[in-house]
């Protein structure tokens, strides 16, 4: 995950352990995961090609070669691009045409992306050419392999995509280290060195630069492969993100001795919303057997426990319907995303009848949409996480806890300025809200004269991800100093959850130094240690 304003190539922020990530991926044209693209892109798995794909790749090559002779002009063969695609391009000049494409293209501007977002484009782009539909050669697709496993990874740049004809300038850069030029970095174990040459590095790993052949600079340029690799990284955050929120409801949910009695399953039935039904799942789990809960029940007529709290604010009633919609919009994301990963995106592609043919699946619209649902559906977490734990400082509403949690208030001023700090992100994260794939801007002489955005959805997406850990981690930690200042103990569930955040820091007390008691649970949510903690009491979470 990047930070809020990351301008470091640092790999990844935050970054998991991978115990359920393969070590080693094959390539073998049959769709990606989004487990595999985190495993390649984020904690370093090798690649393989398979043989099967390298024949089918050298199939569709003599295609291209075929069509590199004819006296007949073909797009991306022996033409220019773009807006110059009516050009002719004699035989003698067509090395230097791929050659000027990949470098007019290498255009980016800005700070470096993350590790991890190179990584994965890289990996994708692999992918769509060892498809065979793209007409590449085997030994580019071998070059590519070698310089992931190599760790070698392109200096590629925030700025210079419009999500259509797919990330073309993030694209060059890489495709331009294939061939010995610009900067990489060589990050083998996850450290981060500084910049080298291209040529150096590829030198110094074995690896000979590539000199392209007909059509394949743009192959190594036409393809959502950014948009989508920082949508695989953000799926596999926000699944575990999703879970923790339902764990900090929980923990909000009984130190502010609320009910439980909103998530019983036969009144979430009543709206049969799937996402909905998994969170209010994890509540019940979660608060099962609460002391807490109990001290505040009496016993209706029939003798059984009923909590007279029946209508709590509803950033604690309505968790489930939040939550749960979250949820569902992340599934219809993972089902687009599915789709991009089982797509063969270039244009023209060669089909499995030998044709070569233009389309247009190079826009990024599918994927740029379901971005922008996410960055959304993030927003919306983390503004009711931040209410909730606004609720724990105000003695209006906190039901007997001290002013702000503090030690002495007056004196101390607790988790005051914590809520400050959630309130601020989730203000960023709104800002991050509003839609990127609404806006678009032509160019290439307008032949391009509408495009996705895609890219810019994703790098938002990045930093609503990260705030969205933070502002959860807040809560965690706000709802647990909570559980402190309560007589009776917590459920099993956010016992556990107490105890792991009391593992790494101390209890209530006169205030302390705040910043690096934050970062540690924001550390602990985003390894998931906190879901695993709620987990190892009541069972495997949804």
């Amino acid at each position: 995950m990047s930070t809020l304003h990351h301008e470091g190539p640092t790999p990844t922020t935050h970054a998991a352990a991978a115990p359920d990530l393969p070590e080693h991926v094959v390539l073998d044209g049959t769709p990606l995961t989004v487990d595999q693209v985190v495993a390649v892109a984020r904690h370093g798995a090798s690649v393989e090609i398979h043989e099967t794909a390298l024949a089918r790749m050298a199939t569709s090559r003599a295609v291209i070669d075929d069509l590199a002779h004819d006296t007949v002009p073909h797009y991306g063969v022996s033409t220019g691009f773009g807006a110059l695609a009516r050009r002719h391009i004699p035989t003698q000049m067509r090395a230097q045409l791929q050659l000027s494409l990949v470098r007019s293209h290498a255009a980016g501007s800005g700070p470096e992306v993350e590790t991890e977002v190179v990584r994965a484009l890289q990996l994708l782009r692999l992918a769509t050419l060892v498809t065979g539909h793209t007409g590449a050669r085997p030994v580019t697709a071998r070059t590519y392999a070698a310089m992931l496993n190599a760790g070698i990874t392109p200096v590629v740049h925030e700025y210079g995509s419009l999500g259509c004809s797919g990330d073309l300038a993030p694209l060059a850069h890489v495709a331009l280290a294939a061939m010995g030029e610009g900067r990489v970095r060589v990050v083998p174990t996850g450290s981060t060195n500084g910049t080298v040459e291209a040529a150096e590095a590829l030198a110094a790993a074995g690896i000979a630069p590539l000199a392209l052949a007909e059509k394949e600079g743009l192959a190594l340029i036409n393809g959502t492969d950014g948009m989508l690799g920082m949508l695989c990284l953000a799926l596999h955050d926000l699944r575990r993100l999703l879970t923790t929120a339902d764990v900090a409801a929980g923990l909000s949910v009984e130190a502010l001795l609320g009910s439980d009695a909103p998530f019983a399953e036969d009144l979430v039935g009543m709206r049969p919303h799937p996402g909905q039904a998994a969170s209010a799942s994890n509540l019940r789990r979660i608060l099962a057997g609460s002391p807490v809960m109990a001290s505040h029940r009496e016993l209706d007529d029939a003798g059984n426990p009923a909590c007279t709290r029946v209508q709590d604010a509803y950033s604690l009633r309505c968790a489930p319907q939040v939550h749960g919609a979250a949820r569902d919009t992340l599934e219809h994301a993972a089902t687009v995303a599915g789709r991009e990963l089982a797509s063969a995106i270039d244009n023209p592609v060669v089909t499995a009848d030998g044709r070569v043919e233009s389309n247009g699946n190079f826009h990024g619209a599918p994927v740029a949409y379901v971005l922008d649902f996410l960055a959304i559906a993030a927003a919306d977490l983390a503004s009711m996480s931040e209410r909730r734990t606004d609720r724990f400082l105000d003695v209006s509403r906190s039901e007997g806890l001290p002013a702000f949690l503090a030690h002495d208030p007056g004196v101390d001023s607790g988790h005051m300025i914590a809520q400050y700090t959630a309130a601020g992100i989730v203000s960023e994260m709104k800002r991050l809200a509003a839609p990127a794939s609404v806006d678009s801007i032509p160019s290439s002489a307008m032949q391009e004269d509408h495009v996705s955005m895609g890219w810019s959805g994703a790098r938002k997406l990045r930093r609503s991800v990260d705030g969205l850990t933070r502002v959860l981690a807040v809560e965690v930690l706000t709802a647990t100093r909570a559980l402190d200042f309560r007589a009776e103990a917590p459920a099993a569930g956010t016992g556990a959850v107490h105890d792991v955040v009391r593992a790494v820091v101390p209890g209530p007390g006169p205030d302390r130094y705040l910043a690096p008691e934050i970062e540690h649970v924001v550390q602990l949510v985003a390894t998931g240690q906190i879901t695993a903690a709620a987990a190892s009491a009541v069972g495997q979470l949804d």
